[in-house]
């Protein structure tokens, strides 16, 4: 019998919560099948099956656990049991043999397809956290759902359309599983004043670190306003030359800029460390996306090394894995620099707090039209957006933060130097 322990699924993570089995105890299991959904203190992620045998299920859902401590095991199969003997039958019948259940189909689409894990005649709806929440609370079938996530993925919209929910009320996903690991309301809130809610674990780390942040790192900003104008007519230019391909968005022209900038600025590319200052020599940027419930930052690796358009292909792909709840550990480690963008809600600036141990990071605000006089005098209209520095005083100086904000500016108001 072999132990499963609580894994490390991110480099900072201490502890996890059991959120999801995805096999059922006593049920046979594959090396690197789908076993079980774990939150950490980044995102939730599916971790796969270590090993080979019959899984016994030692943590329930909503256990929070350290990293280590035993979660499961695997027995090898015994070739008199029952449980084992009856699995193998069910995976062996025709599918006109298995109830209705098992033969149910999904919106028209056999069970199996889709959104919908067929193995071992059990049927296991591909669901993010929160709409396996929200189906338990209100009663839907997830397997007769047709997901709209990634590869059937069933996510929270579609359990709300099928439930007869609407979105921009306040939807109640209750008590259903553990208390942190939902949004669920307390036993004080029968209250008319207010209603109390747990934060998840992704939240809690977030609001701890963000309270670290605050109180240990000497930060300072600095401010600048870009004409994007030029942006503005490459990126139409982009769209119709663009054949079927992903049109690169004003974020992903920022995000390029600030990588190019980033490699005549090592020290805005660097991270705080009780041991030094580590200057890193690739350019890695986070991308703030705004997930269910958590702020998750996706990382595009050597971004300074890619085309504009490999850029935004990746930034595509980690938007809809952060939104579906599916990033990897890997996809949410090793930045070394991080834009937060909110210019989307209308907001004027942001004012983005550190992410440490990175030196800086860029808030972008939105895009506004604005009244200038022009080289002659003449007052012209204008595209405008606020970009605001947040640097780690430790690292970074006034100067420096200058300098690279002013470079990115400079990239931006001449954009065809991202495509160079």
């Amino acid at each position: 019998m072999s132990e499963i322990a609580m894994p490390r699924l991110s480099d900072s993570m201490e502890k996890g919560t059991i959120l999801t089995w995805l096999k059922a105890d006593g049920e046979h299991i594959a090396k690197d099948e789908d076993l079980v959904e774990i939150e950490t203190d980044k995102a939730t992620m599916t971790y796969q099956s270590p090993g080979e045998g019959v899984l016994s299920i030692v943590a329930p859902v909503g256990s929070e656990l350290q990293v280590g401590a035993p979660i499961g095991s695997l027995a090898a199969r015994q070739a008199g049991s029952r449980l084992v003997d009856e699995q193998s039958s069910a995976r062996l019948l025709p599918h006109a043999e298995r109830s209705d259940d098992q033969t149910a189909e999904v919106g028209g689409t056999a069970v199996g397809s889709g959104g919908v894990d067929r193995s071992n005649g059990l049927v296991k709806a591909r669901a993010t956290p929160i709409a396996r929440r929200l189906a338990q609370v209100h009663g839907v079938d997830l397997a007769r759902l047709r997901g709209s996530g990634p590869l059937g993925r069933v996510m929270r919209e579609d359990v709300a359309a099928a439930a007869g929910l609407s979105l921009d009320a306040p939807v109640h996903v209750g008590a259903a599983t553990s208390p942190a690991m939902a949004w669920p309301e307390s036993s004080a809130a029968e209250s008319s004043d207010f209603i109390v809610r747990s934060p998840t674990r992704v939240q809690q780390v977030i609001a701890r670190r963000m309270a670290q942040a605050q109180a240990s790192v000497p930060d300072f900003q600095v401010q600048t306003e870009v004409a994007m104008d030029g942006a503005l007519r490459l990126r139409e230019q982009l769209k119709e030359a663009a054949t079927g391909e992903i049109t690169p968005s004003i974020n992903d022209i920022i995000v390029k800029a600030c990588a190019i900038a980033l490699r005549s600025h090592p020290t805005v590319n660097s991270s705080y460390r009780e041991d030094g200052f580590h200057v890193h020599s690739r350019v890695n940027i986070g991308v703030a996306v705004a997930a269910e419930q958590a702020l998750l930052v996706p990382t595009i690796f050597d971004a300074d090394a890619r085309s504009l358009g490999s850029l935004a292909r990746e930034s595509r792909r980690l938007a809809e894995r952060a939104r579906a709840g599916t990033l990897a550990p890997a996809e949410l480690s090793g930045a070394t620099f991080t834009v937060s963008n909110l210019g989307m809600f209308g907001m004027t600036a942001i004012k983005p707090i550190v992410n440490t141990p990175q030196a800086a990071i860029l808030g972008v605000g939105a895009l506004r039209p604005v009244l200038v006089r022009d080289a002659e005098g003449e007052l012209a209209d204008r595209s405008v957006l606020t970009l605001t520095l947040s640097c780690d005083h430790r690292i970074v100086y006034g100067a420096e933060a200058a300098r690279f904000l002013a470079d990115v500016q400079a990239l931006l108001e001449a954009p065809m130097n991202v495509l160079l």
